[in-house]
């Protein structure tokens, strides 16, 4: 499950709280400097008092993700880890930091862990955020979702750029399909050569276990890249299903992410519109329909 990619459209300011549990704090009077002066925390700790406890300098918002050696992200990240655990009810929580463009968060369930991929914007998110981290994971909560969504709005200036898009070794001349070959008749056919997207075969790695479904095609924004199923470099795929695939993510360049009503589109009615154009397109939509199963199979 994964709620909606991060809205482009913030531009309301970005309020960060740097107490990580919350944003209410309760200033303690100074201590008197004769106090402050009589005893090191080691001291204070043997006349029975308390060490002021070491702060979190990534969640308290004094030093940057990326800027952090891997000691220190690893505290931040297992920080991160307890205060979303202490909210969860069914589950443990396994938290992965990421440095996404696109997705900001993303939960998976398996064997009563959740694994929460998040962004580092979450690092130091006030406790209301890693609340509604845990209710979104186990209950699917609307509010929360909507609240993560604002959250990682009001972030955005935390997400890196990239300068452009990754060097990447193509891979185009299947055995039975040429995906370049595709490619360039359908950019010259229906997109008067206006896609500048590369292509290439996704891994071509052994099945290790069954699946229930299967990604075809994916085009990556953050790379201008469209990656097609290896499983469709077989004789008894036929050219018109592989041209229909690409066709496919060759739209998502057209017609990019669109925001309606604070949530990213993937497939708008004007996309929907476009895919009729193609001119195998009943064709394909049928012969996935019968040949799904085989394809999961492979």
């Amino acid at each position: 499950m994964c709620p909606p990619p991060k809205s482009r459209s913030a531009s309301q300011g970005s309020a960060r709280v740097n107490e990580p549990e919350g944003n209410l704090a309760v200033a303690l009077p100074d201590p008197e400097p004769e106090e402050l002066d009589s005893a090191t925390p080691a001291e204070a700790e043997d006349l029975g008092g308390e060490a002021e406890p070491e702060v979190e300098p990534i969640a308290a918002g004094l030093l940057r993700y990326g800027d952090a050696d891997p000691q220190q992200q690893e505290r931040a990240r297992a920080e991160l880890q307890d205060r979303i655990a202490a909210h969860l009810k069914k589950a443990r929580a396994r938290v992965v930091i990421t440095d996404n463009l696109q997705t900001m968060l993303s939960v998976k369930g398996a064997r009563g862990v959740l694994t929460f991929r998040v962004h580092h914007m979450f690092v130091g998110a006030p406790a209301a955020v890693t609340r509604a981290l845990a209710r979104y994971a186990e209950a699917h909560d609307r509010d929360s979702a909507t609240l993560l969504r604002r959250y990682a709005d009001a972030n955005e200036e935390l997400i890196r750029r990239r300068q452009g898009p990754r060097t990447i070794t193509l891979d185009t001349e299947g055995r039975y399909h040429n995906l370049q070959e595709i490619f360039d008749e359908l950019n010259e056919a229906y997109f008067d050569g206006a896609i500048n997207a590369r292509i290439t075969w996704g891994p071509r790695t052994k099945r290790r276990r069954s699946r229930a479904s299967i990604s075809l095609g994916r085009y990556v924004f953050d790379d201008e890249l469209i990656r097609i199923h290896p499983v469709l470099d077989a004789r008894d795929v036929p050219r018109f299903f592989v041209e229909w695939i690409v066709y496919h993510e060759m739209l998502h360049e057209l017609h990019g992410l669109p925001v309606v009503d604070g949530r990213r589109q993937h497939h708008p009615p004007a996309f929907r519109r476009d895919e009729e154009k193609f001119e195998h397109y009943v064709e394909a939509v049928m012969w996935e329909r019968t040949h799904a199963r085989k394809l999961l199979e492979r």
